[in-house]
């Protein structure tokens, strides 16, 4: 048994019993208090962090045949960093040579490093926020969660479904068929965990551990080597967690380069040239259709695992918290300006209005209400800063001006006077325009009336079918309407939230209790984290032998 595997045995079994019960847990706590992580682990993290910027970032033995970084951070930093850079054929022949010894190692060995890994990372999560602060162009708060706590613990999440569904059968077994009077065939069978090969994560630049953690730690529980491919934006948070990785392998005596880094440019991206290589049998993406498409009509017979564009909705056909429904929603549009996969786009209203605590508010009013407590949310600009983060990509600030010229401007969008900043927009469209219907990724809020408000989940519900969605939420105060409301969505393969008005937004997806993305429309194939993720990324193969008296 792994000294690693006994030392986070019960970091695991919380995982697996969390998993089982779908209740509040969490190992890592959300909050970067010193009470919680160390009296001096913010400043021991702002400095860890600057004494990264500017010099070459440095992984003992990592393949290296030149240097790469062009990172800038949102909020105006130039990172100045670069990284160890090799060619496809050296990382995958690298990779390659990893993969006997890290295959064979046992199940708990291997579960084991990932555990340790996961528990050194949540202890530099103030490093890890200040680089995902500034490779993202979130907020701190935001950085610090969901590029440390959460994305552990979706990380652990993914080691956990992967240890349950490789222990869930025995791995030795006496096969014994009694042959009536004859003596009974006695076999000794033994199964072996076989791991598909080689894995590549594509980061994204808005999420890079939360979205890249599940696919590396899975693949690696399940006993493939790991290709790392960041954002070339993003590089910095997925390179700390590499560097870990392979110290806690060292320790162990186990292949570091189990785990590689593949670094590029913008100017010169590696990603098509990874996703074709043959030796590669599982790909975790997140990002844009377009590029997903591609990755799947060029993988060969690798696996893919996808999460890609999506256009959320909410439906509002009543509520019985008028106030509490528009703050909460200018919380949900507001955050990190729209950057989010679970950010709502498309919000529906009957063209006839709804009724409300407040009185009869007509299509209109609605949003006059939402625009208010956005406004008020982002009165005071260190508060909006906090909240919106910065526009990660110059190309979200070129669609919010599409998106302005579509329609009749319900709420301008402003900055927030820190780094390249943009608040929402809302736009009121007809229900015949075409440009809703398409992901419009960033600070953009369509208004559509509908005929009805069974109309209005009805469109709703059929474009997540049509275009994807990840996340939907409805008001509503009649029964009937929410019953409608739970069908159509989950027809169309979406997470539905209804009545959302207090502290929880439809944006936030809780590891160990959500299944993030469904895998069951346009949006993504994969769930995070449930057994399909996890099950195909290995095979079990037997030897059988009769057993002497």
């Amino acid at each position: 048994m792994s000294q690693l595997f006994d030392q986070n045995r019960a970091l695991l079994e919380g995982a697996l019993q969390a998993m089982k019960t779908r209740e509040f847990w969490t190992p890592f706590p959300e909050v970067p208090s010193g009470r919680i992580y160390g009296e001096t682990a913010r400043e021991d993290g702002e400095k860890a962090f600057a004494a990264l910027v500017g010099k070459p970032f440095d992984i003992p033995g990592h393949p290296e045949e030149k240097r790469l970084g062009q990172e800038v951070s949102p909020w105006g930093m130039d990172l100045d960093l670069t990284y160890p850079a090799a060619s496809r054929e050296t990382l995958i022949s690298t990779s390659k040579a990893a993969l006997e010894d890290w295959s064979n190692a046992s199940v708990e060995a291997r579960v084991g490093v990932l555990l340790e890994t996961l528990v050194r990372l949540n202890k530099m999560s103030f490093l890890i926020g200040h680089a995902t602060v500034h490779t993202t162009g979130q907020a701190f708060p935001m950085a610090f969660q969901a590029g440390g706590p959460h994305a552990q613990d979706r990380g652990l999440e993914a080691v956990a479904a992967a240890y349950a569904e490789m222990t869930a059968t025995a791995d030795k077994a006496v096969w014994e068929k009694p042959q009536g009077r004859n003596t009974p065939i006695v076999l000794e069978k033994h199964w072996r965990i076989v791991p598909r090969g080689i894995s590549l994560t594509i980061g994204c630049n808005t999420f890079p551990g939360w979205n890249g953690y599940p696919g590396l730690f899975a693949s690696l529980a399940t006993g493939n080597t790991a290709i790392v491919k960041p954002h070339p934006m993003a590089i910095l948070p997925l390179a700390i967690t590499v560097k870990v990785l392979r110290e806690v392998l060292a320790e162990e005596g186990l292949p570091v380069d189990a785990v590689l880094l593949a670094v590029d440019e913008p100017d010169a991206p590696v990603t098509k040239d990874l996703v074709a290589a043959p030796d590669v049998k599982l790909i975790d993406y997140t990002g844009s259709s377009a590029f997903g498409d591609w990755i799947r009509k060029n993988a060969g017979d690798a696996l893919v695992f996808t999460e890609e564009t999506g256009v959320n909705s909410v439906v509002i056909t009543g509520t019985d918290d008028f106030g509490g429904m528009c703050d909460n929603l200018a919380f949900s549009l507001a955050l990190y300006s729209g950057q989010m996969c679970t950010s709502p786009q498309n919000i529906y209203v009957p063209e006839s209005g709804i009724e409300t605590d407040q009185g009869p508010k007509t299509f209109d009013e609605v949003f006059t209400g939402i625009a208010a407590a956005i406004d008020r949310l982002l009165a005071d600009p260190k508060q909006a800063s906090g909240v919106c983060g910065t526009i990660v990509n110059p190309a979200s600030l070129d669609r919010l001006e599409r998106a302005r010229a579509a329609g009749r401007v319900l709420r301008e969008s402003g900055k927030t006077g820190t780094g390249r900043s943009a608040t929402p927009l809302i736009v009121a469209v007809s229900r015949d325009d075409t440009l809703h219907r398409d992901e419009c990724f960033g600070p953009v809020v369509f208004a559509v009336a509908s005929k009805s408000a069974g109309d209005a989940i009805d469109q709703a519900a059929s474009l997540a079918r049509e275009k994807g969605a990840i996340t939907a939420a409805l008001y509503a105060s009649e029964q009937d309407l929410i019953d409608r409301a739970a069908r159509a969505f989950a027809h169309a393969g979406v997470n539905l939230s209804v009545n959302l008005t207090g502290n929880i937004f439809v944006n936030q997806s809780a590891a160990f209790s959500d299944f993030h993305v469904t895998g069951a429309n346009p949006a993504g194939n994969a769930s995070l984290t449930d057994t399909a993720f996890v099950a195909p990324r290995f095979r079990r193969v037997m030897i059988r032998w009769p057993k002497s008296a």
